[in-house]
């Protein structure tokens, strides 16, 4: 008797518990009010800027809204926050991301994260409120996931743009957070970023394009709830298109620029035999002391001048990293640059490969006859498409048979990167790759900026290039292949990694 008696209260206590729970998952006030609703839906409407207590309306550089103390409960978001730092996570990383994800949340049966507490008040009231904002019939299904950022984890420009996605929100739970410790969410517009700090708060977002900056701080965990509402689509403008990197044939230098600039040992005919078959088997080769010692420190040291003008490119959902003016730097740079768009390195390149980048290199006709085939049918299926003519085709066949080549000299340093998009994806072509670093003595892997090349649509990494110094790195790739340069991180920016390096970064193509 007394024992089903100590039963009927233990449950009548935990049902009581589980009602504060659910009473705990309170919302701000500024989502309760039905005046401030109308008065967000018409700021929203006008694209004007609206404040009110804990909330904030801001359209620049597109439309999103801050809502500070959003679960009104501080008990309620600290426990949340215990339970959810107690989930497993797992480390994701690839060319655009790197930090850490939880399980899924649907199955979890912690009080503070099950879904009759936290997810009714997210995607009940705070679903029908914001639906209601916006004039948009916002669907009950919404994802939803748990991340953290640590030291160095970043999350870099991107649109997330999937059919049926209207509105992305991101709750934080971290402790104080500054500017300083990095892990900001900024906006972009197409030509500049807006700089938002978010903290204890949350944030609803119409995204265009956005980052999660890295994290700097070595102490802190950067918590976030982040995920979707959907709706109905909307037309997207077309994908800007950017008009291919121009590429030039060999200049006329003769084996004289071999002589001075290559070591020895890689222009003996044998050994560029050796190197030409470990180069067949795996597609790939790194050759160290490729330049003699006193050019490549010539180079080196020539390239940290401040006579040299640096220029970012972008855009930030592409690349960041800088580049050299040529008419900038010095003659030494200058004539490395040309040694490895001369004619003779051409030759050279073809002994080491068996690439046809030059007249004299004899033709593997195994290799041809199926390149050829390929070729033919990738031009048929071309012709059936095209309306041009038979001669302009003829003088488009003429110039893919000269071997050519672009190229920069680039430095990498905090912040640097390269990321895959569509754009890359649908105009890959056969090519050889090389990269020659300078000033990368004291780099470590960890700090990033190493090239990654993986098969197109997987995450899989076929082959990792790390920067080492007056190492010659060659990769050939097909159309399934594709590159990026990793993040490079706050690691990097130490006295002893050297703040950075350079390299030479040329693409040939036969």
């Amino acid at each position: 008797m007394s024992s089903k008696r100590a039963q009927n209260e233990s449950r009548a206590t935990e049902k009581k518990r589980k009602k504060k729970s659910c009473e705990e998952a309170a919302l701000s006030s500024s989502v309760e009010e039905k005046e401030l609703q109308g008065a967000v839906k018409e700021a929203w409407r006008s694209r004007s800027h609206y404040s009110h207590g804990d909330l904030e309306l801001d359209c620049h550089p597109f439309p999103h809204c801050i809502i500070k103390n959003f679960l009104s409960s501080e008990t309620f978001a600290e426990n949340l926050q215990r339970e959810l730092l107690g989930l497993n996570f797992h480390e994701k990383s690839n060319d655009l991301y790197k930090f850490k994800q939880s399980d899924d949340l649907r199955k979890r049966t912690e009080p503070h994260i099950r879904v009759s507490v936290f997810r009714t008040a997210l995607f009940g009231r705070f679903r029908s409120w914001l639906g209601e904002v916006l004039g948009v019939e916002l669907e009950p299904t919404v994802d939803i996931s748990c991340a953290r950022y640590e030291y160095t984890d970043v999350l870099l420009c991107h649109d997330d743009e999937l059919e049926g996605r209207r509105v992305a929100f991101i709750l934080y739970l971290v402790p104080p957070w500054q500017s300083s410790d990095g892990g900001t969410l900024d906006l972009y517009t197409t030509d500049s970023a807006c700089l938002t700090l978010c903290v204890l708060l949350c944030v609803f977002i119409c995204a265009v394009f956005l980052q999660v900056s890295e994290v700097l701080s070595q102490d802190k965990c950067r918590l976030s709830l982040s995920g979707w509402f959907h709706g109905p689509s909307l037309e997207r403008p077309s994908r800007h298109i950017e008009p291919p990197v121009p590429r030039s044939p060999h200049l006329p230098r003769d084996e004289t620029v071999l002589l001075e600039w290559v070591n020895p040992v890689y222009l003996d005919i044998s050994y560029q035999e050796q190197i030409q078959e470990e180069f067949e088997e795996s597609s790939e080769i790194q050759l160290k002391d490729f330049l003699k010692e006193e050019k490549f420190r010539e180079v080196s040291e020539a390239l940290r001048l401040s006579q040299i003008q640096w220029t970012k490119r972008g855009p930030a959902n592409k690349r960041n990293y800088e580049v050299a003016s040529l008419d900038t730097v010095p003659q030494c740079v200058t004539a490395c640059w040309e040694l490895l768009r001369s004619e003779s390195f051409f030759l050279l390149l073809s002994n080491f490969t068996g690439l046809r980048l030059h007249y004299l290199c004899p033709a593997d006709e195994d290799d041809d006859e199926d390149k050829e085939k390929q070729e033919q049918k990738e031009d048929e299926e071309a012709t059936a498409s095209s309306t041009e003519s038979s001669a302009a085709n003829a003088t488009k066949q003429k110039e893919l048979s000269t071997p050519v080549c672009c190229g920069e000299v680039r430095r990498w340093s905090h912040g640097g990167y390269t990321l895959l998009h569509d754009g890359e994806a649908a105009r890959a072509e056969y090519a050889l790759d090389l990269i020659l670093p300078f000033g990368c003595a004291d780099w470590q892997s960890e700090f990033g900026g190493y090239t990654c090349y993986v098969a197109n649509e997987e995450d899989e990494e076929l082959l990792t290039v790390y920067p080492e110094d007056n190492s010659l790195a060659l990769v050939y790739r097909d159309k399934e292949t594709l590159k990026f340069v990793k993040h490079v991180n706050h690691k990097s920016s130490s006295e002893s990694a050297g703040r950075g390096f350079y390299d030479f970064s040329y693409v040939y193509y036969e």
